[in-house]
C-alpha cells in the first residue's frame, strides 16, 4: 500500500506534528514500506499456529498491596517530617516532563 503525501499530512495533523516537505516525503516512503510488509504478513497461512502472547514461559509476579493501619499521631509525625508539603498533602518531585 502506497501512502500519498496528503495521507501523511493528515496523519501529521492527527499527531499534531509540523512536518516539513522533506519529512512528508520521507515518512510516506517509510510508512509505505511498513504497510507493504504488513500486507505480506497478512498473506502468511497461520491456520495451524497456536496464538501466543509470549514464548518464554515467564510470568510476572505481583504482590498484593497491603494497607498497614497507623494511628493519627504516627501519620501526623510523618507529615510534619516530610520536607515539602501543602497542609497535609505531601509534595514529591515530578516524574513526567511538563
Amino acid at each position: 500500500m502506497k501512502l500519498t503525501r496528503e495521507e501523511v499530512e493528515h496523519l501529521g495533523r492527527l499527531a499534531r506534528l509540523a512536518l516539513t516537505e522533506e519529512e512528508k516525503a520521507q515518512y510516506a516512503a517509510e510508512l509505505s514500506a511498513i504497510l507493504e510488509f504488513v500486507e505480506q504478513l497478512q498473506e502468511v497461512d497461520t491456520t495451524d499456529v497456536e496464538p501466543t502472547a509470549q514464548v518464554t514461559g515467564l510470568e510476572d509476579v505481583y504482590r498484593d498491596d497491603v494497607v498497614v493501619p497507623q494511628s493519627a499521631e504516627v501519620m501526623q509525625k510523618i507529615v510534619e517530617q516530610f520536607p515539602d508539603r501543602d497542609g497535609n498533602l505531601l509534595k514529591v518531585p515530578g516524574v513526567f516532563d511538563a
